[in-house]
């Protein structure tokens, strides 16, 4: 399935001020897919290493992480040899290792030849433990989020009505009718499948609504899971109930997020370490209300003002 970061990953290759990426996101948003398909299109091999199915990795990166040291290493580990602008370096679940997110620095100051991608879902979680050393200004970012509409659609083989659909807008003509109407059918599609990748590939191959239903429900375990595996022990119940009450005051008409609907006598005090966990972790956007439309936005921003949708 296609998807629009491929050609940030190409820029990015490409560019004489590369840096090791690091690419962020949600549980589940295609980060991995998308890696191992860009290595595998534009790279002659790719040097894949998981620290999460791999946790004897760690002990690689605890001696010295000097990229002399470990570009051997990490060859015998992945079978082959990494040659500087042939080979793609991954390290995916990185936010289980903290030195190879330290060594990432090494890489960007000793060995710039050197390709790395790194991968983590919960990188905004563990970057803020005290104890994370983080390679400030030697790496480049970038966070994916789940499919978009047009993502979806071409996914779909809607090729053809996307570019209808782009053409009428560069022009400022309305779609034809009948167009109007199918491009109707797939948004509503769309908000009900959502952008999980899995869900899209499941709801393009069989058009069945409970098996997508299903594939969401265990994304959604799997969030809950990290919650308990990644957070305080004082704040997962906080957690939680902060995340589920999202819905239900978007399904209200609010013009704010409300600590008193998440519990009763709910304060801002008791739940903001639990919503910024929240945001830090991908899984949720916290979106401020403007006082005025003004350049920068940030700074007419009512910090008091925002609500919370789950990304």
């Amino acid at each position: 399935m296609y998807r629009k970061i491929m050609g940030f990953l190409e820029a990015w290759k490409e560019s004489e001020h590369r840096k090791p990426l690091i690419l962020q996101g949600a549980r589940q948003v295609g980060k991995t897919y998308s890696i191992l398909e860009f290595g595998r299109t534009h790279y002659e091999n790719v040097a894949y290493f998981n620290f999460e199915t791999n946790p004897k990795l760690n002990e690689t990166f605890e001696e010295n992480i000097s990229p002399d040291y470990l570009i051997p290493i990490l060859s015998h580990i992945a079978g082959q040899t990494i040659v500087t602008e042939k080979t793609l370096i991954v390290f995916d679940e990185v936010q289980l290792c903290e030195r190879a997110l330290t060594s990432l620095k090494y890489f960007c100051e000793n060995a710039p030849d050197y390709h790395i991608i790194v991968a983590g879902s919960l990188l905004g979680v563990a970057v803020n433990r005290a104890k994370f050393s983080f390679p400030v200004g030697k790496v480049d970012m970038k966070t994916l989020y789940p499919m978009d509409m047009e993502e979806f659609m071409l996914a779909l083989g809607e090729d053809d009505l996307v570019e209808q659909i782009k053409k009428c807008f560069q022009t400022d003509t309305p779609l034809p009718s009948a167009l109007h109407d199918a491009a109707m059918q797939l948004y509503r599609q769309y908000l009900v499948v959502g952008g999980m990748p899995e869900c899209v590939m499941q709801f393009a191959e069989t058009k069945d609504y409970i098996l997508v239903r299903h594939t969401q429900d265990t994304i959604l375990a799997s969030y809950l899971n990290d919650m308990s595996k990644y957070n305080n022990l004082n704040e997962i119940k906080k957690t939680r109930l902060a995340y589920d009450n999202i819905t239900v005051q978007l399904s209200k008409k609010n013009t704010r997020f409300q600590y008193k609907l998440i519990k009763k006598g709910g304060r801002a005090s008791e739940f903001e370490n639990a919503i910024e966990w929240l945001c830090l972790s991908g899984i949720v956007s916290q979106v401020y209300k403007v006082e005025q439309i003004e350049k920068p936005l940030e700074n007419y921003r009512d910090i008091d003002a925002f609500k919370i949708y789950v990304s």
